[in-house]
């Protein structure tokens, strides 16, 4: 079981942070996009942490936020937003969905190893 669901539509940037995070010991699965994501969440139960773009074909990551917190009804699962998205207005909408943080591209991994550790219940 996968620890983080990783959700973006570039496969750069869906290579750069499963490499990473994969090289630090987490177990991570995949999504091109929040129709994908929401599958991925529904198959696997071990998801801890989802790390999502916002501006994606088919399903914004803002809405699969949404849909995780109201349609699934889970609460438990952390999301973090990776994005070039730095507006106050979309970073409060997250926030009132239920984004448990945000990260503006570029990734930087280093800086979230603990953080996401924690949220994954390693630490």
């Amino acid at each position: 079981m996968a620890q983080i669901l990783v959700v973006d539509d570039s496969s750069t940037m869906r290579g750069i942070v499963t490499t990473f995070l994969s090289n630090n010991g987490f177990e991570v699965v995949v999504a091109v996009d929040g129709v994908d994501g929401l599958l991925q969440l529904r198959r696997d139960p071990g998801i801890k942490l989802v790390l999502s773009d916002i501006n994606m074909p088919n399903m914004d990551g803002l809405t699969m936020a949404e849909k995780i917190r109201v349609e699934l009804g889970n609460r438990a699962v952390h999301i973090v937003m990776l994005t070039t998205e730095d507006n106050l207005q979309v970073r409060e909408r997250g926030k009132a969905i239920g984004v448990t943080g945000w990260i503006v591209k570029p990734f930087r991994g280093e800086a979230v190893l603990g953080p996401f550790r924690k949220m994954c219940g390693l630490e």
